[in-house]
């Protein structure tokens, strides 16, 4: 991430900072240690796309199948000299919300 980065959530909330994206992925990955992305399209420039894709992880590791979850989603990505500068997510994030509401 470049210093100055940019993140905008599924309901377009923006948070800048490099220091604040480590604090919050930190935050989410102790909530879906497995979460993970996988692209299946790119479009756009090297340093300007848009990529499409599947969105998945499990809350803290459960083993009860509806403790995962699986979405479609997108992401812009802006890339600056080699880091992202800007990374944007569309996706439904229900499902999530519901997992971890029922966890809790």
């Amino acid at each position: 991430m470049t210093d100055d980065h940019i993140f905008i959530d599924n309901i377009g909330s923006k948070f800048e900072g490099k220091a604040m994206m480590r604090e919050g992925w930190k935050g989410y990955f102790s909530m879906f240690p497995d979460y993970k992305i996988t692209v299946t399209q790119i479009m756009g420039s090297r340093n300007d796309a848009l990529l499409c894709g599947i969105a998945e992880g499990t809350y803290q590791n459960r083993k009860e199948k509806e403790a995962h979850f699986k979405v479609p989603a997108a992401w812009k990505a802006i890339v600056e000299n080699g880091k992202i500068k800007l990374w944007q997510v569309f996706a439904d994030t229900k499902v999530q919300f519901d997992i971890t509401d029922k966890y809790k």
